[in-house]
């Protein structure tokens, strides 16, 4: 007599435990929540329910919304850490401090993976709403509420458009002469406009 179908055991139901892959599976379920509802509208609890873990996991693995957002996006920068970096000081020469970190930052990496995002914001809108949120709500916003007289979102969007813009040009493109351009040209070219964007008079008529 043939012996007994040995059971198996059947698929496990439920939320995954918090084992090696949990990592990559909030990272998966990030991009697509942050894709689809951007940074404000994707939640903790969407995201670990996409995921198929406990919400807990997010804090283990990432500590909270904002490193998970920015591990989602693999950009090389501790958004904190920025932010500590640029803030001290006199906030009318904020821009002057900004710019060389934000080069700086670049060429840590020889633009590397801010360069591989960047292109992608061309041909993909997802990429590109992620990277004009990162620069503008998770660096931007935080910074302008510590120096702006006003319209927060406003300057955050512009300072965004000129930081983005110069990373476009100068790391993407590489147009010439800003390509090679030292850090000081850069900075004293960029940081003027980029400062009056953040504290200066937005409605101050053209000469």
């Amino acid at each position: 007599m043939a012996a007994p179908e040995q059971s198996r055991p059947g698929r496990r139901r439920g939320r995954r435990p918090g084992g090696a892959d949990t990592r990559a599976q909030l990272l998966d379920a990030a991009r697509a929540e942050f894709a689809e509802r951007g940074f404000d509208g994707a939640t903790v609890r969407a995201i670990a329910e996409r995921a198929g873990v406990d919400a807990a996991m997010v804090n283990h693995w990432f500590g909270g919304k904002e490193a998970l957002f920015t591990a989602s996006l693999n950009i090389p920068v501790d958004p904190a850490a920025l932010i500590n970096d640029v803030l001290p000081g006199p906030p009318e020469a904020i821009a002057w401090r900004i710019v060389p970190r934000f080069l700086q930052l670049w060429d840590t990496s020889g633009g590397g993976q801010m360069v591989t995002l960047v292109r992608s914001i061309a041909a993909h809108e997802a990429a590109a709403r992620m990277m004009r949120e990162f620069v503008s709500r998770v660096i931007l916003k935080r910074v302008v509420e510590q120096v702006a007289p006003d319209r927060y979102e406003l300057r955050a969007a512009l300072a965004g458009t000129q930081l983005i813009g110069l990373g476009m040009v100068r790391y993407v493109l590489r147009l010439e002469p800003l390509a090679s351009a030292d850090h000081a040209t850069v900075v004293a070219a960029v940081a003027p406009n980029l400062q009056r964007y953040l504290t200066g008079d937005l409605d101050a008529p053209a000469p």
